[in-house]
């Protein structure tokens, strides 16, 4: 049984690493956060140039045709760069969207040219009661007409379409949007993760550009969705733990009180240690849930929402430690430690949080005790 990375997933996660360190380094992180919608054309061009933006879509749309277990890579190399953008709302919210749910027309229209780079996207999920469950959507289509709001949409600015769910007639349905249509209004929203700009979608009579989905089909693909951006969320902040355990490393061996280095001291090797554990456990669990969901297991649910519950605690009690260590210095806006805390923060609560996972752990676990033995 193999329990490593193959050569080529090797490969992709060195190669990885060097581009976001050349292409991504903390100066430019800064600047693009603290700048517009954070998108930087540049950026996102030879991010397609390496296949990033279409790693687990078929190569007839663009992609690379990869695997759930090189998207893990990938974005936990992304979350060791803190790499700002709208590749998760492009990538794992509209992308999986459109490749789970697309008509061959619907995909070449869309997802290949989001591949290429050529187009941005995001999705709509949530409403008022920022509920994750899809049972919670309320807004309302009347013919292809849209009214309504959303709320918490990552990078809606630097969007060129925008999928949307909403109810019709009692049927959930997916809508693609023009980000620019008639009607809708798109206002900034306080966001937590400064490298991850949040929106506010106001909604009057837009025209939708075409149905994505209905019904069973569209339940299903926000349901693969929401599996797919748990994972990657869960790769992303294990790629963020071990940035902030290696920059805390490096602080203890040379901060010194008393003449020595503090990393001498216990209780600071404790705090270390802790960072290690947590980290670790969270890529086994990370790579665990994408390589389910790759195979199709039949724990894949159960594998996701015990990566995504158990990296959402880990990722906060890193940060913690991260910043404790640090002193004082550790809350100062110099220091990259407090950004590392703030994205793990923010992944905490999207697509659910530790106790909406233990939740749906439960639920898992009791549906499948009810269900009749098999001979």
């Amino acid at each position: 049984m193999q329990f490593g990375l193959s050569e080529s997933q090797n490969i992709l996660k060195t190669n990885a690493r060097k581009f976001f360190a050349a292409e991504c380094p903390m100066t430019e992180v800064r600047r693009l956060m603290e700048e517009g919608d954070g998108y930087h054309a540049g950026l996102w061009s030879k991010m397609a140039e390496q296949g990033y933006l279409g790693v687990i879509f078929p190569e007839e749309y663009g992609g690379l045709g990869l695997g759930m277990v090189e998207l893990a890579v990938l974005l936990e190399e992304m979350g060791t760069a803190l790499a700002p953008g709208p590749y998760f709302s492009s990538v794992i919210l509209a992308g999986t969207l459109l490749e789970a749910a697309g008509s061959d027309g619907v995909k070449k229209r869309y997802l290949k040219p989001l591949c290429e780079g050529k187009l941005r996207a995001t999705a709509a999920l949530l409403e008022g009661a920022a509920n994750w469950t899809f049972d919670a959507v309320k807004m309302q289509v009347t013919g292809d007409l849209l009214s309504g709001t959303k709320m918490f949409v990552t990078d809606a600015a630097a969007a060129d379409f925008i999928i949307v769910p909403a109810m019709r007639d009692g049927e959930l349905t997916l809508w693609i949007v023009n980000a620019k249509a008639s009607g809708l209004a798109i206002t900034p929203m306080p966001a937590l993760d400064l490298t991850r700009k949040l929106y506010k979608l106001t909604f009057d009579c837009v025209e939708a550009s075409d149905l994505l989905a209905s019904g069973a089909a569209a339940r299903g693909a926000l349901e693969r969705m929401a599996d797919i951006g748990a994972m990657a969320l869960s790769a992303e902040t294990t790629g963020g733990m071990q940035r902030v355990m290696d920059i805390a490393v490096a602080y203890v061996k040379t901060r010194k009180q008393f003449g020595k280095p503090v990393g001498i001291y216990q209780a600071v090797q404790h705090q270390c240690a802790d960072m290690l554990v947590f980290t670790e456990s969270s890529r086994s669990a990370s790579y665990y849930a994408a390589y389910a969901l790759q195979e199709s297991t039949a724990d894949a649910q159960a594998a996701v929402s015990v990566a995504k519950a158990y990296t959402s605690d880990a990722g906060r009690e890193v940060g913690n430690r991260g910043i404790q260590v640090h002193g004082g210095m550790g809350f100062t806006w110099e220091n990259d430690v407090h950004l590392y805390y703030r994205r793990a923060k923010a992944n905490e609560i999207a697509l659910g949080d530790a106790t909406y996972h233990r939740e749906r752990i439960a639920r898992l676990v009791v549906d499948r005790a009810s269900r009749p033995a098999q001979a």
